[in-house]
């Protein structure tokens, strides 16, 4: 029992580890993206139509690929997305046209979407208990490597040059062959688990309505981490700033998330999962106006603000995954496809005009307005049941 116990610990120090590493290469492009546009000659907005393609093929299959985690009783997805993310995500910045820069993104991007659901069925099934310290964990530490993601990427782009960064490929290669050492077959301890109905299982989840209100908080949250992500390094770089500056500042941004995701089931105990989700939509207005009103002149104070972005939007993350994974815990890993990947799919149908609107009305206007739309949408967190949380 006690090697057994050890056993699933340590699967869950080296699935996290594989997430701080997976997420360090889904950060490397937002930064950096305005200089690779640059260099191949196209424009603000079909930047952002790109990179909601990578966010599609990342997000939108996660709910089908979880489906078949839940069935397969294989490592096979947690494996294999870490390979691809690691491998094609550096190489986009070697690509030579636009061409050879989407295949590359759609390949590293179904790596992420190959990992994540399976990942996070993975914590709740080894957790056992403390499901909600672990998967805020897990969390944060795939908030952490997003955070360092844009960081890494700036830097070695402006000290060796874009096509320095595909050497980076070696952390998550080296990390695959670890996780198949370190992390348990799913069949050793779940011998009777039960076999999943594909349209049945989806029928189910997409039929339940407390999953739907968790789905539309997911939502809101990619909302504005993404539009952030996209359009403000844009901004940074019109006002002259360098890539170094475009990756501290999303490093502070998703730094501060994982310190959120992190902090999440403590908050949650002090106050309830419903207070936790509320502040996280309610703030992001306030927050975004004071962003507005001191980008331009007090430029460190904008950035200890945007950082604040961060933190309260990924406050309700982990809070929102468990609630889902308890609402349907026979759909462990397809449920955190669709928290953590299909919604941000939907969403990313969506930004990828918004680089269109961002050009004509102003990039820090589209994101006030934006700031609006969670206050909105949480009317609905009212008719979320506690009790099954």
């Amino acid at each position: 029992m006690k090697k057994r116990i050890n056993n699933v610990n340590r699967a869950i120090i080296w699935l996290c580890a594989a997430h701080f590493a997976c997420d360090i290469y889904t950060g490397f492009l937002n930064p950096i993206m305005p200089f690779i546009a640059s260099r191949l000659g196209f424009s603000m907005s079909i930047a952002a139509i790109i990179i909601s393609i990578s966010h599609i093929c990342s997000s939108m299959l996660q709910p089908i690929f979880g489906f078949f985690a839940d069935n397969i009783l294989k490592r096979f997805f947690i494996f294999w997305g870490l390979i691809l993310v690691s491998v094609f995500i550096p190489l986009t910045t070697n690509a030579p046209n636009i061409i050879l820069l989407l295949i590359f993104m759609i390949l590293g991007s179904l790596g992420g979407s190959f990992f994540h659901p399976q990942s996070m069925g993975f914590v709740n099934i080894f957790s056992k208990t403390d499901c909600s310290k672990n998967m805020g964990i897990f969390i944060s530490m795939g908030s952490l490597g997003f955070a360092l993601g844009p960081l890494i990427a700036a830097l070695i782009t402006q000290v060796f040059g874009l096509n320095m960064v595909s050497y980076t490929s070696i952390l998550g290669l080296s990390l695959a062959f670890l996780m198949f050492l370190f992390v348990p077959k799913l069949s050793n301890l779940n011998k009777n688990y039960e076999h999943k109905e594909f349209l049945t299982s989806f029928k189910e989840i997409l039929s339940n309505r407390q999953m739907n209100y968790l789905m539309l908080i997911s939502m809101m949250k990619s909302l504005i981490t993404n539009s952030c992500s996209i359009l403000l390094p844009f901004l940074w770089k019109n006002m002259g700033h360098t890539p170094f500056y475009n990756g501290a500042a999303l490093f502070l941004f998703v730094f501060a998330g994982a310190i959120g995701s992190f902090m999440s089931p403590i908050v949650e105990k002090i106050f309830s999962p419903k207070s936790v989700i509320y502040f996280s939509m309610w703030a992001t207005f306030p927050i975004m106006i004071a962003f507005a009103l001191s980008y331009k002149n007090h430029a460190i104070i904008s950035m200890v603000i945007f950082a604040l972005m961060g933190f309260t939007t990924m406050l309700a993350q982990p809070v929102t995954m468990v609630w889902a994974q308890k609402t349907l815990p026979k759909y462990k890993s397809i449920v955190a496809g669709f928290i953590n990947g299909f919604c941000w799919g939907i969403i990313a149908l969506f930004l990828s005009i918004l680089g269109l609107f961002a050009e004509k009305f102003g990039i820090v206007t589209i994101l006030v307005i934006l700031s609006v739309i969670p206050i909105l949408a949480s009317y609905f967190v009212k008719y979320l049941k506690e009790n099954e949380q």
